[in-house]
């Protein structure tokens, strides 16, 4: 008998397309269009279904083309009648189509783009999108077009909502439309909820606005599906539709990112021990009472709720936001008398060694009545130790834990040299960062590392002038408590806000000499150091001008080039009276306080953002008398004029710092390097405040319900 034959192997079947795989398991994408698709950052099946759509047209219903309006994006279908090529004597060429669609004709022109001639014919059915700018004839330049072809995918690319994607040369709507079409039908289905533990159900989103961008007045809705999101997010059955898949993905990347704040602030909660910084008012009674004034009562809220925090299990992490003149470094010193009666040491970190030179400035003022040694370490000076200092520098405090019966304590306030290796605080209680937005989140950890010991950590306090716009802080700042001091103390002067334009300039020297007769001091302010080939001006070349224009008040020259020794000789002129005007740069924008200064004047105002100039003007209205911020200006964007009027219209940092957002977007007002805020696909920290704010919550819930 044979012995039997031993079966062949089959073969294992072919492990099926995923997300992951890459996009050339998508049937029509070969290596040609893989690496076009690259481009586009597309390089899995997944990168391909998120792909947002950039716009959507409605293409159940064109526009007739006698019904468009200048300046008003419509789309329109017609047949191509004419088209052809008109050459100038410059050399510059102009390609022409012109379609018609029964209504009307409307003329399509490229400039200096001679491929166009061969993408059509006459006779070809087209799609056109854009926005007249002639009526007479009606015409549109570069506008975007599609050729309609008569074949299985019609029903993608018409009579129906359709999406126009972010492309590039060599891969047109059409294709990358239908590319998205056939992998939706295979893999839309993967789109698992990243997070199925979380309760979603109870959570109901507002739209935000429609393809178009205007205002969706809708009730809430909850939120889509992921998979279905996906869907819709394509080929939505209304624009409605594709913001709600918008906002559903948009929640998805806030959840990824609530999960990593939130988990980073509970393991820092679990893991470190809070030294006991409540003090016992012995010095901060004589503080108070010498200071003449009483607290706001925003102050004295704030100071609950870091004696609160200094007398809790973890270590404070908490953000202070004021206004310009709220009084944040009035609470600072508050905080670090606790934490100095309490046995523990203090640093305080500042961006720049003017706000250093200040704050260390008026530190001294405050504590060395008190005994309190305060050093000031930037990179260019370094004071004397507490060994080097002499008795009377020194104060004796009763000891706590980490501290000897008998010891002394001080302040430290340096810049980013505190964060370098020559700086080593024996007993660090509190850490203090000055204007937080100018640093990052690893220099501020790094700060606080060096007070590290076994379990325990020093507090932190970080503090800014900048108001944070909700949703930034949500996210920017998503695991720091936050104060906000939002009351001004009393006896300050009124500041007026004018815009005015560059052939003003002599009425508005004139009203500074009146301003400057009085007694008053005043700012110059100027982008620039040096002389550019742009009309914008320069501090050095403006100097002297300004000089014999309001002469014979002395002036003096700041900025940031000039050596630290002769920065310190101006401001300290200009502090005591003896400088009259202060012409410089945006150096001066923060930790400048002369309170008889009164004039504000900054030439080139377009040239400056939101904040920047709220910083500047934040350096008058510091005393009893009026003041006025003059913005000379020429207006020549809407988006400067926009700025400009804002300016005019608030002193409301929290309501500028909203306009800066819309304005300019996070990416650019936080820095990305900076912040180490993700670049999201689909989130828009602009509009998307709620989605931030329930995200926030469902992930804090989840966390610590474990």
């Amino acid at each position: 008998m044979n012995a039997p034959r031993p079966e062949t192997p089959k073969p294992e079947p072919a492990s099926a397309p995923t997300l992951a795989s890459p996009v050339t398991c998508v049937w029509g994408v070969g290596s040609e269009r893989a690496a076009l698709l690259a481009r586009l950052d597309i390089h899995t099946v997944g990168d391909l279904l998120l792909h947002r759509p950039r716009r959507y047209e409605d293409r159940r219903n064109f526009q007739p083309i006698r019904e468009l309006k200048e300046g008003e994006p419509a789309t329109v279908r017609g047949k191509v009648v004419a088209m052809g090529t008109n050459r100038f004597k410059s050399g510059k060429f102009v390609f022409e189509l012109i379609v018609d669609d029964g209504s009307s004709r409307l003329h399509c022109r490229w400039w200096n783009l001679g491929f166009m001639e061969r993408l059509f014919a006459v006779g070809d059915d087209v799609l056109v999108f854009g926005k007249p700018h002639l009526l007479r004839p009606r015409t549109v330049d570069h506008p975007e077009t599609e050729k309609v072809l008569t074949d299985d995918e019609e029903q993608v690319h018409l009579n129906r909502i359709v999406p126009v994607y972010p492309a590039t040369e060599g891969l047109s709507q059409r294709v990358l439309r239908g590319l998205t079409w056939r992998a939706l039908q295979a893999h839309a289905a993967e789109f698992a909820d990243p997070h199925p533990d979380l309760d979603l159900a109870a959570i109901r989103i507002h739209p935000t606005d429609d393809a178009r961008g205007k205002q969706l007045v809708l009730e809430a809705r909850p939120l889509l599906p992921r998979a279905e999101a996906v869907r819709a997010l394509h080929f939505p059955a209304e624009l409605t539709d594709a913001d709600r898949a918008r906002q559903r993905l948009a929640f998805d990347e806030f959840i990824g990112l609530q999960f990593e704040i939130q988990q980073r602030r509970l393991n820092f909660e679990r893991s470190l021990r809070a030294l006991p910084c409540t003090g016992d008012n012995r010095l901060m009674k004589p503080f108070l009472a010498e200071l003449g004034f009483s607290l706001t009562g925003a102050q004295q809220r704030v100071l609950r709720e870091i004696r609160t925090d200094f007398g809790g299990k973890v270590p404070m992490r908490r953000l202070l936001q004021g206004d310009v003149g709220s009084g944040k470094t009035l609470v600072a010193a508050c905080a670090a008398l606790m934490t100095l009666e309490s046995g523990f040491d203090v640093a305080v970190m500042a961006p720049t060694e003017i706000l250093a030179e200040q704050l260390a400035r008026n530190f001294r003022k405050w504590f060395e009545p008190l005994g309190i040694a305060v050093r000031l370490w930037t990179g260019s000076r370094k004071d004397a130790a507490d060994d080097e200092l002499p008795i009377s520098g020194r104060v004796l405090v009763p000891s706590t834990i980490h501290a000897p019966p008998s010891t002394s304590v001080s302040v430290t306030v340096g810049t980013h040299a505190l964060i370098e290796a020559g700086f080593k605080p024996d007993r660090l209680g509190l850490a203090i960062i000055d204007e937080q937005h100018k640093f990052g989140v690893a220099q501020r950890e790094k700060l606080v590392r060096k007070g590290r010991r076994d379990d325990t950590a020093p507090h932190l306090l970080v503090m800014t002038a900048t108001p944070i716009p909700r949703t930034l802080g949500l996210t920017l700042y998503g695991d720091l408590d936050v104060s906000v001091l939002d009351e001004l103390p009393a006896g300050r002067g009124r500041i007026r806000t004018h815009v005015r334009a560059p052939d003003a300039l002599p009425k508005v020297w004139a009203f500074v000499r009146g301003e400057l007769e009085k007694g008053r001091q005043a700012y110059v302010v100027y982008p620039r150091v040096e002389e550019s080939e742009d009309d914008v001006k320069a501090v050095t070349v403006e100097f002297q001008k300004i000089c014999r224009e309001l002469a014979p008040h002395r002036g003096g020259l700041l900025h940031g080039r000039r050596p630290s020794e002769e920065k310190e000789a101006v401001m300290d002129s200009f502090r005591c009276g003896d400088i009259r005007i202060l012409v410089a740069t945006s150096v001066i924008e923060v930790g400048v306080d002369v309170p008889n200064a009164t004039i504000m004047l900054i030439e080139n105002a377009e040239q400056f953002g939101l904040a920047q100039l709220h910083q500047l003007r934040g350096r008058i209205g510091r005393g009893a008398h009026d003041s006025h911020c003059i913005l000379v200006a020429e207006q020549k964007t809407d988006e400067a004029r926009e700025r400009l009027e804002v300016m005019a219209r608030t002193n409301d940092g929290f309501e500028l710092a909203e306009a800066d957002l819309r304005q300019r977007g996070p990416g650019e007002l936080t820095g990305r390097n900076q912040s180490g805020l993700p670049d999201f696909r689909f989130g828009d920290l602009v509009k998307d405040r709620q989605l931030v704010e329930a995200a926030r919550e469902v992930v804090r819930k989840h966390l610590r319900s474990r």
